[in-house]
Order: structure tokens, then C-alpha cells, then sequence
């Protein structure tokens, strides 16, 4: 075999298989378990589609900071702290007037919230070209022309010299020119798409660098701890609404994380895409949210909102901050995306699976037996390869972090950076090995 042939092809690393509990190798589960996946999409809107409706023509470039709150952080806290104030016999004991003081004072933190980090987020505007084809041209042999395609999401500014990072769905890849609108209103250009992930990868990010500031104050957001955040936690989502309504604020909570979903843009043209370990909110992020923050109410960004439900209202999908915490250091220092890969197609463990292979322990990363020979689970020259991991083996551990629903492999890999050794806790046949491996940059062919 070549040498070239034992490389693994673009977007073939780490790849996330989410199966059902009676067949390992099937890729879609039924959406009536919460755990279960999703089909999705990512709020990206199509400019190219000519039956949109009316909202969703033309750019608006707002300035200033635009907050749409849900009436006063929406009839979920409005109940919650009505709920709180009643007695075990139903009736309740503070005034309306003290009510009104409680919803109103949560009203005020979550306009705060929006000033503080709202000059952190930018209005992200990209022109690509895009292949087309006819009949003509297939009639006579002709090669298909290009066509030019906008598209708008949002991004936040993580340092003070311009650097933003965004989802990589929002820059395409034969994006020509990407400008971005500060909270104020500034168009910059010329701005630098400084990395993206593979298009396959599990990891919806991009990095975009500012230029040429004109002499305008980079202010980066607060990124927080997002191991910290539970389920009913508030949130605020911030971002560019529809592609038009800049710097748009929503809230809600936590509604479950440890999500995986398969998501696809709107227009259905796009491969679908598997993305692991998210955040679900019922904050509404809608088309052109892509890329923008979470924010917990200490005004910290705590994941960055990438999908929404389809068919659905109130399903959105964030990427946890701390799953690109090692990408944003390693860009920061290095000024370039580097993306470190273990080399291992892996299923979830659940305790089904387990039974079903007689594993001996139901949670971890499962390297499954291969079932197709052009996919070896085990990517050839990888670092799990050279680390000697096995069809078969379950990793349990990474550096002592447990593998479970909450925090997945790729999750873990994400923290660290190219060149970091990790020691692995695997279970091979029954007994329980530990591993070191070197992680590696992900090969660019």
C-alpha cells in the first residue's frame, strides 16, 4: 500500500458514530429519548434562495445595540419566581408589588448583561463563490461557472487585538472576502479568516482576525467555565438575528447537555454534519445566531451557539467554551489553527452497547470492529495507532477525566493542544490497561 494511501482522508479523524442501542451501525436514533439525536439545522441563512420572505431579504446594518427581550425574561421566570413565592397550600405570600420588583430586577440584570458583553460580539458578512453546473454546460462538456453567495452570522472578539472566533458553517470555504459590524455600528473589512476545522469534524469553529481597527477599542468577552453549568441554569443568547437584526438578545436555560446532533443547513444542499457533546437551550437562536455567545448571568461566555431544531421551536444547540478552550490558546499564541487528532472512529458508550458486546463496563469510548473496510476504526499512522489501541477497546478515562454522556472523547481531546501526551485509561478484553499517546496535528490530506 502507498504511503499516501495509509493517510487519512480530510475529516476522516475522530469522527463521532451516534448508534442505536440495537445496532452499532446504525447512524440515526428516534428523536422520543432526550438523549437520543436530532436531526438539525444550522441557523445560517441562504441569500441565494429567491422565494424568501420579505424579513429575509436584503442586509440590515443596524447600529447600536439592538435587545429584543422575551417579556421580561419570558413566562419561565416570570412562573419560577411566582412558584417560589407561593406556600405548600397554593396561595401566595409576597405582594405584587414585590413580584414585580423581583421580574423587573431580572429584567435589568439581563439588560446589563447585553451592554457588558454585547460590544464583544460582531455582525459576521461573507461573500463566497460557490460552484454551479447547467445542462449546457454538461450538453457541450463545459466546465460549471461560479456563482457569488452572502452569508451572515455572528462571531466574538477573544483578545484585544482582533481576534474572533466564530463557527466555521458561517465562513464557507471559498469565502473571498469577510467584513465584520462592531456593537456600534463600524464596518470592518479586509478582515482574515485566520482557520477553520475540517468540514467534517465534530468541532463547528473558525477564527477570524480584525486588521485594521480604525482606531476603535477591541473590548473581548469573559469566557467562563462551562463544566460548571447545569441544567436550569439562565442563559442569555446573543446574536445577529435573520443575517439583519445586530446584536439581537434572547434568554432562557440549560435545558441538557451531552448532546449529539446531525446537522445540515437550511437549504438542504449541504452533507450533514455530526457534532458532538452540545449544550440544548430553549433560548430562541435563530438563522444568523451561528457563531455568537451563551452567556451565563455573570455575564461570561459559556458556549457559542451553533444549530437549532428543525421543525421545532426553542431547540437550540451551543458548543460548551471549554470544548475549544486548548484551540483558542494554541491560536493565540501560534496566530494559526492547528487541530490535534487522536485517530479513532468511536461510538458512545451506552449500557445497551455494552451488554450487546459483553464489555464490562457501560460508559467510555467504544472503538468498534470495523464494518467497512475503507474505514478502519483506527486510522493508519494516527497517534492511536502508534499508541497500539485496538478495534475493540474502550477508553474510559483521559488523564483521569471520565469518558460518560457529559463529556465525550472529542470533547476531552479538545482541550488540549498538538504535542500534548495524554495518558488513557482503557479497557481491553475485560482488563484494564493504561496508554500514553502523543497527540498530533490533523494531516492536511
Amino acid at each position: 500500500m502507498a504511503d499516501s494511501d495509509k493517510r487519512p482522508k480530510k475529516g476522516e479523524e475522530d469522527a463521532v458514530y451516534s448508534v442505536s442501542s440495537s445496532d452499532p451501525t446504525v447512524r440515526q436514533r428516534k428523536a422520543a429519548d432526550p438523549n437520543d439525536l436530532f436531526t438539525v439545522r444550522v441557523p445560517r441563512p441562504n441569500f441565494r434562495r429567491p422565494n424568501l420572505p420579505p424579513i429575509e431579504r436584503g442586509r440590515l446594518k443596524a447600529a447600536g445595540l439592538v435587545v429584543g427581550l422575551l417579556f421580561a425574561m419570558g413566562a419561565g421566570f416570570f412562573g419560577g419566581y411566582l412558584g417560589a413565592a407561593n406556600n405548600d397550600d397554593g396561595t401566595i405570600t409576597g405582594s405584587l408589588s414585590d413580584q414585580k420588583k423581583v421580574v423587573t430586577s431580572e429584567s435589568q440584570l439581563i439588560s446589563q448583561i447585553a451592554k457588558t458583553v454585547g460590544q464583544s460580539v460582531v455582525s459576521v458578512d461573507v461573500v463566497s463563490q460557490s460552484a454551479t453546473s447547467n445542462s449546457f454546460d454538461s450538453l457541450f462538456g463545459l466546465g460549471g461557472g461560479s456563482q457569488q453567495q452572502e452569508d451572515a452570522g455572528t462571531g466574538i472578539i477573544i483578545s484585544s487585538d482582533g481576534l474572533i472566533i466564530t463557527n466555521r458553517h458561517v465562513v464557507p470555504a471559498g469565502a473571498t472576502s469577510v467584513s465584520v459590524t462592531l456593537s456600534d455600528g463600524t464596518e470592518l473589512k479586509n478582515v482574515q479568516v485566520v482557520g477553520r476545522t475540517n468540514d467534517s469534524d465534530s468541532l463547528d469553529i473558525a477564527f477570524l482576525k480584525i486588521t485594521d481597527a480604525k482606531g476603535h477599542k477591541l473590548v473581548p468577552a469573559v469566557l467562563g467555565d462551562s463544566s460548571k453549568v447545569a441544567v436550569g441554569d439562565a442563559v442569555v443568547a446573543i446574536g445577529n438575528a435573520l443575517g439583519q437584526f445586530q446584536n439581537t438578545v434572547t434568554s432562557g436555560i440549560i435545558s441538557g447537555y451531552g448532546r449529539s446532533v446531525q446537522a445540515g443547513d437550511s437549504s438542504g444542499q449541504q452533507a450533514a454534519e455530526n457534532l458532538d457533546d452540545l449544550f440544548q437551550t430553549d433560548a430562541a437562536i435563530n438563522e444568523g445566531n451561528s457563531g455568537g455567545p451563551l452567556v451565563n448571568l455573570n455575564g461570561q461566555v459559556i458556549g457559542i451557539n451553533t444549530a437549532i431544531a428543525s421543525g421545532s421551536q426553542n431547540i437550540g444547540f451551543a458548543i460548551p467554551i471549554n470544548d475549544v478552550s486548548g484551540l483558542i490558546k494554541q491560536v493565540k499564541k501560534s496566530g494559526k489553527l492547528v487541530r490535534p487528532y487522536l485517530g479513532v472512529r468511536y461510538v458512545s458508550l451506552t449500557a445497551d452497547i455494552a451488554k450487546q458486546y459483553d464489555l464490562g463496563v457501560d460508559s467510555g469510548a467504544f472503538i468498534p470492529p470495523s464494518v467497512d473496510p475503507s474505514n478502519p476504526p483506527i486510522i493508519s499512522g494516527s497517534p492511536a495507532d502508534k499508541a497500539g489501541l485496538q478495534a475493540g477497546d474502550v477508553i474510559t478515562e483521559i488523564d483521569g477525566k471520565k469518558i460518560d454522556q457529559n463529556h465525550s472523547l472529542t470533547s476531552i481531546v479538545s482541550q488540549h493542544q498538538v504535542g500534548d501526551r495524554l495518558s488513557l485509561t482503557v479497557v481491553r478484553d475485560g482488563k484494564t490497561i493504561h496508554v500514553s499517546v502523543a497527540l498530533e496535528a490533523v494531516p492536511t490530506s
